[in-house]
């Protein structure tokens, strides 16, 4: 259908109509190609320049002989000389052209059809349904929206699960892990409780996980300060202790090992023995300037053992902490 009405323009509105429309989508194919390495595309697209190039040539060759009249043009010119001698009027052979007095009509005729056919190429991509396939990172919608345990009341403005997971499920969380090219695969935040504590300290979490490495995010609302956390983790097996100041607090780097179990959902849904789980880094930093007890702990892991350097975690937690809402001053 669209052939048909192509050969029904006239060949100074098609050629032309053609040589736009080949040129562009030529173009961007082989632009698409190069970026996307697509060896497919690339050979589509110089599909499209090898017809716009055979289409300039047929109109070149147009141009030139409409600039050279053929030798039965100049055979008319000497018949209508030698009428004029005689006083008689010349007779217009049957093939002889008519005058084309609507080459503007034409002009105008050509701009409006690729006018009209260059806006649906530029509003297409806007209206039609994508066909992006590419994974889109997890959202925090699934964070849970209950009521709060006792302990959230008894804090003063204490932050929440979600409000946790909004902070580190960041847009540019891989780049600050060093793998850029990977989106997290599932975002969840929980509003609980500290363990050991009967429920009375909040322990607001929020874990952000990727193909690489598990990111979590937590907020213990207790009367601990950092320097009393670092004399307890010398009588544990936390490992790699460091002692810094981030944001103008007091922080401190520390190694341990994750904890792992397995559920059987076969027979009975036993589980299996608690075993040590890979090494996790984790960077804990007082919720205040003052250390007046309360802390901050982001750890990374992965399943592999590798862990990214510190500098990463130290980026991580110099972009998620100011976004979390602090404390009241007590």
């Amino acid at each position: 259908m669209l052939g048909f009405l192509l050969r029904l323009l006239p060949f100074w509105v098609r050629e032309p109509l053609l040589i736009a429309v080949g040129s562009v989508l030529g173009v961007r194919i082989m632009y698409l190609a190069v970026r996307d390495h697509d060896r497919v595309a690339a050979g589509l697209g110089a599909v499209f320049l090898v017809f716009t190039a055979i289409r300039v040539y047929t109109v070149v060759r147009a141009l030139r002989a409409r600039r050279s009249p053929s030798p039965a043009a100049s055979a008319d010119g000497a018949a209508a000389d030698a009428a004029a001698q005689t006083g008689a009027e010349p007779r217009r052979g049957p093939d002889t052209p008519h005058k084309d007095h609507n080459a503007w009509g034409q002009a105008v005729a050509a701009v409006a059809v690729f006018g009209a056919l260059a806006a649906a190429l530029w509003v297409a991509p806007h209206v039609m349904p994508s066909n992006d396939s590419t994974p889109q990172p997890a959202s925090c919608s699934g964070t849970e929206h209950g009521e709060l345990p006792k302990a959230y009341k008894k804090t003063p403005q204490p932050v929440t699960g979600e409000e946790l997971c909004k902070a580190l499920n960041r847009p540019d969380l891989a780049k600050l892990l060093g793998t850029p090219e990977e989106t997290a695969t599932t975002a969840s935040g929980t509003s609980n409780t500290a363990p050991l504590t009967d429920g009375k300290v909040a322990q607001p979490e929020a874990e952000a996980r990727f193909d690489t490495y598990t990111v979590n995010v937590s907020a213990t609302y207790n009367e601990l300060s950092i320097d009393q956390y670092v004399k307890l983790m010398k009588f544990g097996d936390e490992k790699d202790i460091k002692t810094l100041t981030v944001l103008g607090r007091p922080a401190v780097f520390f190694s341990d090992h994750t904890m792992q179990f397995q559920i059987s959902v076969g027979s009975g849904g036993s589980g299996g023995p608690v075993e040590q789980g890979p090494l996790a880094r984790t960077l804990s930093v007082a919720l205040d300037r003052h250390d007046r007890g309360g802390y901050y702990e982001i750890t990374v892991w992965s399943t592999s053992g590798t862990l990214p350097d510190d500098s990463a975690l130290l980026d991580i937690t110099e972009k998620v902490l100011p976004t979390i809402r602090e404390r009241a001053v007590r």
